[in-house]
C-alpha cells in the first residue's frame, strides 16, 4: 500500500513539473530550436498514428504510367514542390524555416506503404506545415495518383518530370 502511495504521489508531482514546464512558457516553441524529447516523442507518436490509420487500398495499379504522370502533374499543380522539391525544381527558401522540417520524399517513400502516403496526403500531419488535402477538396483519385507518382519518384528524372508537368498542364 506504501508503494502504491509514493507512486501515486510521483505521479502528482511528474504532471504539476510538466504542466508548469509546458504552460509556464519554460518550452519554447521557436522554429530555430527543437528540443530533442519532444522531437522524439512527436516523430514516434507521428509514425503510429500513421500505422495505425492507414487503412485504404488502391483502387487501382498504382504502375500505371497515365496515372503517375497525372500525380506528377497534380504534386506540381498543389504545391507539393514548394516544400519538398521535385526532379529538377528545388524546394523553396523558405521551408528550410519550418521546424520539422519537410522530409525529403525520395527517402520516405520508400519505407511507406501506398495506404500510408495515401492517409498523409490526405490527413496531413498536425504540428508541421503538411496540410490535409481531403480537407480542401482534392478527390480521392487524384490522391491516389500523386501517390503513383510518390512511389515512383525515386527513379522520376528530371526530365521525365518537366515533360509529365508540361504535357500535362495543356
Amino acid at each position: 500500500m506504501r508503494l502504491l502511495a509514493v507512486i501515486g504521489a510521483l505521479a502528482i508531482i511528474v504532471v504539476i513539473a510538466a504542466a508548469v514546464y509546458f504552460f509556464g512558457g519554460f518550452y519554447s516553441v521557436a522554429a530555430t530550436e527543437e528540443p530533442a524529447p519532444v522531437a522524439w516523442v512527436l516523430t514516434h507518436v507521428r509514425e503510429a498514428s500513421v500505422d495505425r490509420h492507414a487503412t485504404e487500398t488502391p483502387p487501382a495499379s498504382l504502375d500505371d504510367a497515365k496515372l503517375v504522370q497525372a500525380g506528377a502533374k497534380a504534386f506540381l499543380a498543389r504545391g507539393c514542390t514548394v516544400c519538398h522539391g521535385g526532379p529538377g525544381v528545388p524546394w523553396l527558401k523558405a521551408t528550410e524555416g519550418i521546424q520539422p522540417g519537410p522530409p525529403d520524399l525520395k527517402d520516405v517513400v520508400k519505407d511507406r506503404t501506398p495506404a500510408e502516403l495515401f492517409w498523409v496526403v490526405k490527413h496531413g500531419i498536425k504540428m508541421t506545415a503538411m496540410p490535409s488535402f481531403g480537407s480542401i477538396g482534392v478527390p480521392d483519385p487524384e490522391i491516389w495518383s500523386i501517390v503513383a507518382f510518390l512511389k515512383k519518384l525515386p527513379t522520376v528524372t528530371d526530365a521525365e518530370f518537366k515533360t509529365w508537368t508540361a504535357a500535362a498542364s495543356n
